[in-house]
């Protein structure tokens, strides 16, 4: 349990509570410093993939903590620009993207009884979702638009990639509904 891979995961985790309270701290540059350690937990999650394969360190635990770090971190992030913006644009996106986590995670525990996971393991338009909704999550966190008077359009850059997660999270979900649909309609 305790392999440099799950010590990193459970960093991801511990970053949570850590994230949320600087975002909300009230002094001028909270809100692009929580960005930054959301986008540091983005970060770990690669590297502790890249390192539990590199170093044959992969286990049963990192395999159901990783995506569940994941999944709180992300939601922590959605609430937070949901509340953060106030506007049915940040919020349908949001929901859409929370929905499918919760969707697509028990597809996957139920195939996973069933010995049928590869069915419905990580695709690449999961792939490009994840990376998408944490790039939109990072920008719409930051709240930047200009950075010492130099445009960056940051939180335009959130949106738009906000909603390109959207779709390829509902693009996903139906991809993976379909590749399930026969075992989920065989009679018990």
């Amino acid at each position: 349990m305790w392999t440099i891979p799950n010590i990193i995961t459970m960093l991801r985790v511990a970053l949570i509570p850590i994230f949320v309270t600087v975002y909300y701290l009230d002094w001028e540059w909270a809100r692009q410093a929580g960005a930054f350690v959301f986008w540091f937990a983005a970060i770990t999650d690669w590297f502790d993939g890249y390192l539990a394969r590199k170093l044959k360190q992969s286990s049963a635990f990192g395999a159901f903590l990783d995506p569940v770090a994941d999944k709180l971190i992300v939601a922590a992030a959605l609430l937070m620009i949901t509340h953060t913006y106030a506007t049915v644009w940040i919020t349908i996106p949001a929901i859409l993207l929370m929905s499918r986590e919760i969707y697509v995670s028990a597809l996957r525990e139920w195939m996973g009884q069933h010995g049928k996971s590869d069915i419905v393991s990580v695709s690449f338009i999961g792939k490009a979702k994840t990376t998408a909704q944490m790039l939109a999550l990072i920008g719409l966190l930051s709240e930047l638009e200009y950075f010492m008077g130099f445009p960056l359009y940051w939180v335009t850059l959130g949106y738009v990639l906000l909603y390109f997660a959207a779709f390829l999270s509902v693009w996903s979900m139906l991809t993976y509904s379909i590749a399930a649909w026969k075992n989920l309609t065989q009679s018990s």
